[in-house]
């Protein structure tokens, strides 16, 4: 019986070692594993393209009480961006010239209301989520609108409002994705 538990561990620990160092190799040759509901499972990689409508980007959240709450939930993970949190991923809705507003009823932008945009008032786990509110704006140069296209409950835009730029620092497109 000892004998197969230990073997057990030994499985365990040397997948788990694996895994670590998979991910290290993975993010020094620019390729991020996501393993959220806001985006497919799966591979995403560094591209060398410019940030805008559509495109997926990753991001290190400011440092902001809406992500330090997020953080201590588990919604969001630790990670090397400032405030220890960890890069998110969310695709672009809203650049510079875009009108948007954002309300309980979802986002608005440019006079439309986008698709699994209305805000949540629970979490999974019951916790009460932000009430994000603006007042319809247009953006300027340095903001941008990012939430997931997939997931109606995903922790983006309707509860934090607009990202700058200089949060931004990369843009990825899908490698290999797999279904949740």
């Amino acid at each position: 019986m000892k004998k197969g538990l230990h073997i057990l561990t030994g499985i365990v620990l040397s997948v788990s070692a694996g895994l670590f160092l998979l991910s290290i190799v993975f993010r020094i040759s620019g390729i991020y594993y996501n393993n959220t509901p806001s985006f497919p499972v799966g591979f995403y990689k560094i591209i060398d393209a410019p940030v805008g409508r559509g495109a997926y980007v990753s991001f290190c959240p400011p440092q902001d009480e809406v992500f330090d709450v997020a953080m201590m939930r588990h919604t969001i993970s630790t990670g090397n961006c400032p405030g220890g949190y960890g890069m998110l991923l969310k695709r672009v809705f809203a650049q510079a010239g875009d009108r948007v507003s954002i309300g309980r009823a979802g986002i608005v932008v440019n006079g439309e209301l986008m698709p699994n945009s209305a805000q949540i008032s629970a979490d999974g786990d019951g916790h009460e989520m932000p009430h994000y509110r603006l007042k319809e704006k247009m953006l300027n140069d340095s903001e941008y609108l990012l939430m997931s296209d997939v997931n109606p409950n995903s922790f983006d835009a309707r509860y934090f409002g607009l990202i700058a730029h200089a949060q931004i620092r990369h843009v990825v497109e899908p490698v290999f994705t797999w279904s949740n």
